[in-house]
């Protein structure tokens, strides 16, 4: 009998016979790994548990404790939601299915909208597969017994996904008791190993996500190796919905989008109006401290000037369409570096002009497609807090710990303590994919590695993650909730100046050419606001709370007085108003705490007589009466932007 030898977790080697299966395997290992195993990889592919060993190999199994075992399981609860539905909906059309963070979705063409109780039906029925605990079996097919299997069942959109594949690519399918799919895998061994999920939500979404495609219906879902794992996960996306931006964005009366106006675009309120200028004016101040000149340009340009910079043969499909003036195509800007390149080309530099740091808060327009438009978190024309810097490249190193210094400082400022790195680098099994040759990405890559360990930070390497002109430190923001955020991203390029015949005068006299550095730390004011809002829940320091304080007079003759302490407040720099509406003050107490106001200062006859306020805080109640002196002093404090980091 033919036997083989696999490597095992910790390095114990054990023999096989060919067509063991991995779950016979798992079943030896010591430990929970027999019940926990939930596929694994086979000499680094991912599999299913009753994949057969065919040669000698090393194995590790994957549980719902890394992210590869989780995938496998909800990709299995995502075929038992199509089951439920071809079950009791006959006529739906089977789109995809897969594995999300966090969950799994599955599309239909059904002949109406699924609705709520849809929902319920359709997980009681996906109990009952559960409970059935179907083997899954996995199969491999020709072409033609593919194409006519799927065609025989009219289902047209996996037809089109078989007729897509490169010919001679396998094909696999699996089959849980009736029902049949074409997938690629892996899944788990069996229905009954998912123990609990919840169907959450129903959206549309466009065949293989393009808008001229037919819409399906996108049931949404998640599943957990155990119910209270699948609670606590639900109880966290309830307290999303409630940090929601875009419901915060209405009710605190922040910013709006309007139809009329165009998808995408947004409208900033005065109170947000008032929080992005905060942010803007610590932005400005900040980079001024630091060494930046503070540049502006225009909004649009000739076709000819993104030829040059690449991004018309790179970028195109994110580009608006050009617009002919006197004859001319022009463009809108979806990036700010090659106006920067143009100021600088503007006058011969020297060596002793660099380092060059120019930031600009420059609008910009993209082409999103509509079906991923998304609050202020996806949008058509924003505000990017960009910056070029032009170095030498013995330069370059320090400009790149220095840009992470302001990084690291922004994040903390603005209530971020926890983030991580990506090292975004070539696809190095397709270089053709990037501009410019193998020595200069190498440069880059080396300097912004280098700069990462002087800092002594942590980073995962993504391979096929850079852009098309260089690679790049892509940093992911963690909020209140411990969701990821994109945040600062800092980009080395060689391209760009060469591209556009850069060059500075070097201390021997010649022409050199400079690297050129593109960074955000904020990325766009839309995106980085609509992050801050759910991070705060609306609830924003004092510092940036666009109403700091607002003064509750108890009765109408209070009027004088609450005037007397608002003008106070406001000669000390506080942005203060006073509420003297014809209501109770419990009804402007809660008024105040709906609108999330960080100080509440009540006023009466008592107040009135000793020149003293009442004052109430936001998430910490009644401090008692204190004098006008010893709150504007504890305020001004609190107020301070740099007192974030500081505590």
């Amino acid at each position: 009998m033919n036997a083989v030898k696999v490597v095992l977790p910790g390095g114990r080697v054990a023999e096989y016979s060919v067509g063991t299966t991995l779950a016979r395997v798992a079943g030896d290992v010591s430990g929970d790994v027999s019940r926990k195993a939930l596929g694994a990889r086979l000499n680094g592919c991912i599999v299913g548990l009753a994949e057969p060993l065919k040669a000698d190999a090393q194995v590790e199994f994957v549980t719902f404790d890394s992210q590869e075992g989780r995938d496998i399981y909800r990709h299995t609860a995502s075929h038992i939601l199509a089951q439920a539905v071809k079950r009791l909906f006959p006529g739906a059309l089977l789109g995809i299915g897969p594995a999300i963070q966090d969950g799994f979705y599955y599309d239909f063409e059904v002949d109406r909208a699924f609705a709520p109780d849809d929902l319920e039906k359709i997980e009681a029925e996906m109990r009952k597969i559960v409970e059935a605990d179907y083997p899954v079996n996995r199969m491999e097919v020709s072409r033609g017994e593919a194409l006519s299997m799927f065609e025989s069942k009219g289902e047209k959109y996996k037809v089109e996904l078989i007729r897509d594949l490169p010919e001679g690519e396998a094909i696999s399918c699996y089959t849980q008791g009736e029902y049949t799919d074409l997938c690629a895998g892996p899944h788990l061994p069996s229905t009954g190993r998912v123990k609990a999920f919840k169907l959450l939500s129903v959206a549309g979404a466009y065949w293989r996500g393009d808008e001229k495609n037919a819409m399906l219906q996108r049931i949404y879902g998640t599943a957990y190796e155990d119910q209270a794992s699948l609670d606590q996960h639900v109880e966290r996306l309830e307290e999303a919905k409630r940090r929601d931006h875009r419901r915060l964005g209405k009710e605190l009366d922040l910013f709006s989008m309007h139809e009329e106006g165009g998808p995408g675009l947004i409208y900033w309120h005065p109170k947000g109006g008032m929080v992005r200028q905060l942010i803007e004016d610590f932005w400005r101040q900040e980079h001024r401290r630091r060494g930046y000149d503070i540049v502006y340009s225009p909004h649009i340009a000739k076709l000819d000037l993104w030829k040059t910079s690449g991004h018309w043969g790179w970028y195109r499909e994110n580009m608006y369409s050009p617009m002919k003036i006197d004859e001319v195509e022009y463009l809108l800007k979806p990036m700010n570096c090659p106006f920067h390149i143009l100021m600088y080309k503007s006058a011969t530099r020297s060596y002793r002009d660099l380092p060059m740091r120019w930031a600009e808060l420059g609008t910009v327009y993209r082409y999103e497609r509509s079906g991923v438009l998304h609050g202020l978190l996806r949008v058509r024309g924003f505000t990017q807090d960009d910056a070029h810097l032009f170095c030498r490249p013995d330069q370059l190193e320090d400009e790149i710990v220095g840009v992470v210094d302001l990084a690291q400082f922004m994040m903390r400022s603005f209530g971020y303590q926890n983030y991580e790195i990506m090292l975004s680098v070539r696809d190095p099994n397709d270089k053709s994919k990037y501009a410019g040759t193998d020595d200069v990405w190498e440069a880059a890559e080396g300097a912004l590695k280098s700069a990462l360990k002087r800092k002594d930070l942590p980073y995962v390497l993504g391979e096929g993650e850079a852009k098309f002109y260089g690679p790049a430190i892509d940093i992911t923001l963690k909020d209140a909730l411990n969701r990821g955020w994109q945040g600062p991203t800092i980009q080395v390029d060689f391209n760009l100046p060469e591209r556009f015949d850069m060059t500075y005068v070097g201390e021997d006299g010649q022409q050199h050419r400079p690297v050129m550095i593109h960074r955000t730390v904020l990325g766009s004011m839309e995106r980085f606001f609509g992050g801050l809002i759910e991070h705060y829940a609306g609830a924003f320091p004092l510092w940036l709370a666009p109403v700091q304080v607002r003064i509750l007079p108890i009765a109408e003759r209070h009027h004088d007085y609450a005037g007397v302490v608002a003008s106070r407040l406001i000669a000390a720099g506080l942005r203060t108003e006073v509420d003297t509406r014809n209501e109770k003050v419990n009804y402007k107490i809660r008024q105040a705490e709906v609108d999330k106001i960080p100080y509440m200062l009540i006023v009466g006859d008592k107040e009135a007589a000793a020149d003293e306020v009442s004052v109430r805080k936001r998430g910490e109640g009644d401090l008692g009466r204190q004098s006008m002196e010893e709150f504007l002093a504890a305020a001004k404090v609190e107020a301070d932007p740099r007192k974030t980091m500081l505590d």
